[in-house]
């Protein structure tokens, strides 16, 4: 695939970001595309490896290496090298409905199990993915997919986030009338209002959004399905309207820290702080709740994650006087053992573009309580931990903050409102009860996927479950499909 010596004659080369003093003055997306000689050249470093760990059997074996969706990398790579940039995106769009998404929010352990890896130089396929879909909609080859014939079946989507909306445009294609309900103003879910805006900009979903609706799919917006919310609908009527609901609504209930003055002022969860951001920049109203704001401040991010990250690089960007994050785990190593690690995502030192920015980090670290004045928050006093999270003698010091970012990762999907009215089945973890042979949960008709299903997870797997849902719904409502898998 690719030139066949490439990897010997060609260094990897990736994306650049613009300098940190220029990029937090704004909330665009900040990394610099490759040209297109430099994307064709990285795309021929991909070697004729045999064996394309890349491509990801996760559909079958989950925990496994490569890509979750399946893309096959090193046919694109070949199709870009070749400078056939339109095949290469209608390979790309055959295994993955959002590639603009993944190519810039992914973490690509595509990468991680590239052959070329094993010295340190994995082909940049992240880069060359978004490179494919950025031009094909610059160059209008991304068009609706209109059925020919529709089905007469009439399915409901319950979240439209990347889960909700890969299964609606699915379903919608195989000619099935799709209404996909969402309880915000606008489609995305978390790509909307959780990832910041300098990491994907909202008119990628907002295209995406205009080719569905042009597909046949028709969106419910501020639309609440279950709880007794304004406008709320009731899931168990809905079953009587429609031949199938698929539930995609995400894992939303998020981890706290219920620890001594946890009920001081200046305490939020990453979701109720990224939000607010996202909906400023869009122009959305607040719907009156009070402004978090880092301007100013000393912030603390508790929890080490992509979350996390997002949590600094948007504190930076409204002004903070100094961010730091603690993670509980100890740091990891500078790099991981090849002959143990690889093909599989290793665990070992990161530091994201947020990060970057000037954060600082702390590892091992455990909070014991907050303190604070006037009821808001002023301190965090915390202590190092051992390798079993106990706290170590001596070593108790104490953190300046006014805001404190709580960004220690979800627990599983909201129970109260669509889940309880509905009473499906609940695994042991709390979430949907679902297999991945056919996503039906314990209802009828009722089937579920992302990380309601599987748990917080990747936006890649969002999309994988979101097609494969759609294909079981498929099969179960006309007894055949011809969706892929």
């Amino acid at each position: 695939m690719g030139k066949i010596t490439g990897f010997l004659e060609i260094e990897r080369h990736d994306r650049k970001y613009e300098p940190v003093a220029e990029r937090i003055k704004s909330y665009r997306e900040f990394v610099v595309p490759l040209s297109e000689k430099d994307t064709r050249d990285q795309a021929a470093r991909c070697m004729n490896c045999g064996i394309p760990y890349c491509h990801g059997t996760g559909s079958v074996a989950p925990g496994t290496p490569g890509c979750p969706v399946n893309n096959q990398i090193p046919d694109f790579n070949d199709l870009v090298y070749q400078n056939n940039w339109e095949e290469a995106s209608r390979n790309l769009h055959s295994t993955n409905n959002f590639p603009e998404f993944t190519g810039r929010i992914c973490p690509a352990p595509c990468e991680a199990s590239c052959t070329l890896n094993i010295d340190d130089n994995p082909v940049t396929i992240k880069t060359i993915e978004c490179a494919i879909v950025d031009r094909a909609w610059e160059n209008g080859w991304i068009k609706p997919e209109i059925p020919a014939t529709k089905t007469g079946k009439k399915v409901a989507v319950i979240g439209s986030g990347p889960a909700g909306l890969a299964c609606a445009q699915q379903l919608a294609r195989a000619g099935h009338d799709v209404h996909l309900f969402e309880r915000w103003a606008k489609a995305g879910g978390l790509l909307r209002y959780g990832i910041p805006d300098f990491k994907m900009e909202k008119h990628v979903i907002d295209r995406r959004v205009a080719q569905m609706e042009a597909e046949g799919v028709t969106f419910h917006y501020n639309t609440p399905v279950g709880g007794t919310s304004p406008g709320a609908i009731d899931p168990r009527a809905m079953l009587n309207d429609y031949d199938a609901l698929a539930l995609t609504g995400g894992a939303e209930a998020a981890r706290d820290l219920l620890i001594p003055g946890r009920d001081l002022a200046g305490i939020h969860f990453a979701m109720d702080f990224l939000p607010q951001q996202n909906r400023r920049v869009s122009e959305e109203p607040l719907d009156g709740t009070p402004d978090i704001l880092a301007g100013g401040k000393h912030v603390v991010v508790i929890g080490g994650g992509d979350t996390g990250s997002d949590c600094i690089g948007t504190s930076f960007r409204q002004g903070a006087l100094s961010v730091t994050q603690l993670e509980i785990m100890p740091a990891p190593p500078e790099r991981e053992n090849k002959g143990l690690t690889w093909p599989n995502w290793p665990l070992k030192m990161r530091t994201s573009s947020s990060q970057a920015e000037g954060a600082k980090r702390e590892y091992a670290v455990l909070t014991q309580k907050f303190s604070g004045v006037d009821g808001k928050v002023t301190k965090l006093h915390c202590v190092q931990v051992d390798e079993k999270f106990k706290p170590i003698a001596g070593s108790e010091f104490e953190l300046d903050a006014q805001l404190v970012l709580l960004a220690m990762g979800f627990v599983h999907p909201v129970h109260e409102g669509l889940l309880k009215t509905l009473g499906v089945d609940l695994d042991q973890r709390g979430n949907v009860r679902a297999n991945t042979a056919d996503y039906q949960t314990s209802r009828p008709n009722v089937f579920s996927a992302g990380d309601m299903r599987r748990g917080q997870s990747l936006v890649v797997w969002a999309i994988r479950e979101g097609r494969l849902c759609a294909r079981a719904i498929d099969q179960f409502l006309m007894g055949t499909t011809n969706l892929p898998r």
